[in-house]
């Protein structure tokens, strides 16, 4: 496994279908405000932990779940299984649009709104994209939803014709 990616820990048979780090023109706001603030070594702490923050960034989308890596002085590692997806959404900012970056937010069932976000990746609806693939977010599930609804249809006719000819067979019974 590349060591860029020691501290992500696959299960057996989990592969990396896709993985990322925060696109290199995300750091333009923080350069535009911090380099001339550098002059008056403001500007430095600002540069520095953009930069920071940009290179301790990883994102992951493996087989079998989205991980995301943050910290610059510690780690945090958070998890999502693809089960527990319940939407995803993607936006970009007006320098997001122009640079080709922005931000996938991640909703879990049971989770109170966004629980994982993937900040400033490059081709964000792409990524999106990529993710509802993986939950079967495609016409196929549509189908398979469908079929499971003629099943059930099918089944309920089959319970109302024996109910019926129960009913049928009770009143044509003679009478003792």
């Amino acid at each position: 496994m590349d060591p860029e990616y020691d501290w992500l820990s696959l299960k057996k048979g989990e592969e990396v279908v896709w993985a990322d780090t925060p696109h290199e023109y995300s750091l333009v706001p923080a350069l535009a405000i911090g380099l001339p603030l550098c002059l008056v070594l403001v500007g430095i702490p600002i540069v520095a932990s953009a930069v920071l923050q940009h290179r301790n960034t990883n994102y992951v989308v493996t087989t079998d779940a989205l991980y995301a890596k943050t910290g610059v002085l510690s780690r945090n590692v958070q998890r999502i299984e693809f089960g527990k997806v319940q939407d995803t959404s993607y936006q970009q900012s007006v320098l997001g649009t122009r640079f080709g970056y922005g931000t996938v937010d991640l909703s879990t069932a049971g989770g109170g709104g966004v629980e994982m976000q993937f900040r400033n990746i490059a081709e964000p609806r792409e990524v999106q994209s990529l993710i509802n693939e993986r939950l079967g977010g495609d016409e196929t599930g549509d189908e398979d939803a469908a079929d499971v609804l003629d099943d059930i249809l099918a089944e309920l006719k089959a319970i109302r014709t024996a109910v019926e000819g129960e009913e049928r067979d009770a009143a044509d019974a003679p009478e003792r």
